[in-house]
C-alpha cells in the first residue's frame, strides 16, 4: 500500500509540475505578445516557415467589377448617346496547383455582360436602342513566382495562358415605334498572352494580386446577321504589346498549404 500511495503520490506531482510549466510558459507568451505592436502581430505569422509557392501548393483567386453607368448627350464614333444606362460586370474565377517550387499550372474561367439600354442618335434617327453581350472564356496557364523579400510576402509573378473563348450578342434598334431591327452576333476569340503582377500577402495566407496583360497575340472570328439578311464574317488578328490600364486586374487569393513546412 506505501508503495502503491508513493508512486500515485509522485505522479501526482509531476503532473503538477507540468501543468504549472506548461500555464508559466503559455503565459510567457501571451505577456510577449502583448508587448508586440500590431504591425509585429500581423507580420510574426511570415517570420518562420512560409512558404506559399512551394510544391503540391494549392491556389485559388477571385477578381471583379462591376459598373452602373448612366450617360447623357455622349459622343461616340457612330452615335451619340442622348439618355441611356450601361450595366456590366466581369467575374474571373482562377484556380492552380504548384507542380513545383514557384511554378504553377492553373485554370482561369472568366465569365462578364455588358448590357445597354436607351435613346441614341444616328444620323438622321433617333433611336430606341438595347444590347446585350454575354460571355466565356477558359484560360488554361503557366503562372511562376519571384519573392521579392526574404519572407515571400512580396513577390511578382508572370503568367503566360492560352484564352478560348466565346460571345453572343443581341442589339434591337426600334425607330418610329415600330420599326424594328435585330442583330445577332456571335464571336469566337483565342489569345496567346504574358500578364506579369505582384502578389502582397495582407493577412495569413490570404493576399492582394494585381494583373497586367502586357504582350499578346488575339485571334477573333466574328459572325452577324441583321434580320433576316445573311451572315456576314468577319476574322481579326492583332499582336498587341503596350501597357493597357484597361486589362489591370485586381483580385483577392488564398494560398493552400504555405505553413505547413515545420
Amino acid at each position: 500500500m506505501k508503495i502503491n500511495f508513493s508512486i500515485k503520490l509522485t505522479w501526482g506531482m509531476l503532473l503538477i509540475s507540468l501543468v504549472y510549466s506548461t500555464n508559466g510558459f503559455g503565459q510567457q507568451q501571451q505577456e510577449e505578445k502583448e508587448n508586440y505592436t500590431p504591425y509585429e502581430l500581423l507580420s510574426s505569422y511570415y517570420d518562420d516557415n512560409f512558404k506559399p509557392f512551394s510544391k503540391k501548393n494549392g491556389y485559388v483567386g477571385l477578381s471583379f467589377s462591376l459598373a452602373d453607368t448612366k450617360l447623357t448627350n455622349t459622343d461616340y464614333l457612330i452615335q451619340q448617346v442622348l439618355d441611356g444606362n450601361r450595366n456590366d460586370f466581369n467575374i474571373l474565377l482562377k484556380g492552380g496547383y504548384y507542380t513545383g517550387n514557384y511554378g504553377m499550372i492553373g485554370l482561369n474561367f472568366n465569365y462578364y455582360q455588358n448590357k445597354f439600354v436607351g435613346d441614341v442618335y444616328r444620323e438622321p434617327d433617333t433611336l430606341q436602342s438595347n444590347s446585350i453581350t454575354r460571355g466565356f472564356a477558359f484560360t488554361p496557364n503557366v503562372k511562376s513566382s519571384f519573392p521579392l523579400t526574404k519572407n515571400e510576402r512580396l513577390s511578382l509573378f508572370t503568367e503566360v495562358g492560352f484564352t478560348f473563348g466565346m460571345s453572343n450578342s443581341l442589339n434591337r434598334s426600334t425607330k418610329n415605334l415600330d420599326e424594328v431591327d435585330k442583330t445577332y452576333g456571335t464571336e469566337y476569340n483565342f489569345r496567346v498572352g504574358l500578364s506579369p503582377g505582384i502578389t502582397f500577402f495582407v493577412i495569413e495566407n490570404f493576399a492582394f494580386e494585381v494583373q497586367l496583360n502586357v504582350l499578346g497575340y488575339d485571334l477573333k472570328v466574328s459572325e452577324k446577321s441583321t434580320n433576316d439578311a445573311p451572315k456576314s464574317k468577319e476574322i481579326r488578328q492583332n499582336v498587341d504589346f503596350n501597357i493597357n490600364i484597361l486589362s489591370l486586374q485586381l483580385g483577392l487569393a488564398y494560398y493552400f498549404g504555405s505553413n505547413k513546412h515545420n
